[in-house]
């Protein structure tokens, strides 16, 4: 073993810590100097983003801007994990397939667009069918492999002060479908508990619970991520934001002392996980160079439809999946703005919520351009400054999201 042979500083990569540095420095340089050989050819190649006018600031500039920079960023998270990572580990194989297999369906999906001159790309209910698949296998993996498992955490009280005295740990691992949730006292919740009433399969009904859970939160945030995917390095922002969140969450989950002191459920093994997530913040800031207003490249579905879905995948091999409503609400908020936007438009006959959707869109137009319920801003605002603001309520969410497991 290279640990062994007493190479200088080699004995370095027993640590989570500077493994996940060596990641995050690796992914930030390939994104940085082999993204401007893959911008180069994505220009040779004119797969130029198409498009439609319509009527937003700055808009018609970006015609022809190379697209698919997706590329770079899963080359540049894929490539440092196969270098510095643990390749036995479960967690991380979990991580890397699903970054490929969304890679993939976000790769056909813009190639339909541009290569087959198809502007809808491949049908939504076949990009469906693809997340919905990856979700099942990390799911079933969850709930099958020996080697995931969590150790549960018990409050000891004390008498005289009522007050919690110390947090002890289980002697052995188990498996069940327990997760975190904010805002409660004891935040350890058994998705069985909704299915007491199945008796004795109230555990199997319990996992039924967390396999559709699963399912929704990838779709819904995959979609979100592409969804929000429609200004300059905004996309790629808040996915480093949450990012940079949940890798702090799986270091303090993955470590029994932390786990401890937060009181939250020690998950064996997940800090391997830690060495994924910095790949994955340091190939977006690096992409970020190239993508920040104004972009040379952009990343496509290649790009938005897997980052939303590495982020709930992530979230849910550390058992946070339920964090997730408030660490990528602006995702799921774009979501439903088209979903209300289309629903009201369908009721009313041509009627409209929003000035536009997704959401972002709706600040880029002026008030009066069409006859919408909500007009404010009166004014368009810059792009640059939607982006920013949307980057500083993330911050706010990750910060508010932290803040969750400590208020009981």
């Amino acid at each position: 073993m290279l640990q062994e042979s007493g190479f200088p500083g080699v004995r370095l990569m027993n640590y989570i810590t500077f493994r996940s540095g060596a990641a995050f420095v690796l992914a930030l340089l390939f994104a940085i100097f082999v993204g401007r050989s893959v911008i180069n050819r994505l220009q040779k190649m004119q797969v130029g983003e198409i498009i439609r006018d319509l009527d937003l600031e700055g808009q018609l500039k970006k015609t022809g801007t190379p697209t698919m920079g997706g590329v770079i960023i899963i080359a540049a998270i894929v490539i440092p994990c196969l270098l510095v990572g643990n390749l036995t580990n479960l967690y991380m194989l979990l991580m890397l397939l699903a970054t490929v297999w969304f890679g993939l369906i976000g790769f056909l999906d813009d190639w339909m667009k541009l290569r087959k001159h198809n502007k809808d790309g491949i049908k939504g209910k076949y990009k469906i069918i693809g997340q919905v698949g990856i979700a099942l296998v990390v799911a079933v993996t969850m709930n099958l492999s020996p080697e995931m498992t969590i150790v549960e955490n018990s409050e000891v009280i004390s008498a005289e002060t009522n007050r919690v005295e110390e947090v002890i740990y289980h002697s052995t691992d188990i498996k069940s479908p327990q997760t975190t949730i904010p805002f409660v006292k004891n935040n350890n919740f058994n998705y069985s508990w909704l299915t007491s009433w199945m008796g004795d399969y109230a555990e199997t009904g319990g996992w039924i619970v967390f396999f559709l859970i699963t399912i929704f939160l990838v779709s819904a945030t995959s979609n979100g991520a592409n969804l929000n995917d429609g200004l300059d390095g905004m996309t790629a922002g808040l996915s480093a934001i949450a990012g940079v969140a949940l890798a702090v969450m799986a270091y303090l989950g993955g470590n029994i002392i932390y786990s401890a002191y937060l009181n939250i459920m020690y998950v064996p093994a997940s800090e391997e996980l830690v060495v994924y997530m910095s790949a994955f913040v340091g190939a977006l800031i690096g992409f970020l160079w190239y993508n920040a207003s104004p972009a040379q490249v952009f990343m496509g579905d290649t790009g938005s439809l897997t980052l939303g879905g590495v982020i709930a995948v992530f979230a849910i091999l550390i058992h946070k999946e339920l964090l997730l409503p408030i660490l990528c609400a602006l995702f799921y908020i774009e979501d439903l703005s088209v979903i209300l936007q289309v629903a009201y438009f369908k009721r009313t006959g041509g009627r409209r919520i929003f000035k536009m959707t997704p959401l972002h869109h709706h600040f880029q137009k002026d008030a009066g351009l069409v006859d919408a319920l909500i007009q404010r801003p009166l004014r368009a605002i810059p792009e640059q400054k939607i982006v920013t603001r949307f980057w500083i309520i993330g911050i706010i969410l990750a910060a508010i999201t932290f803040v969750t497991l400590k208020i009981r």
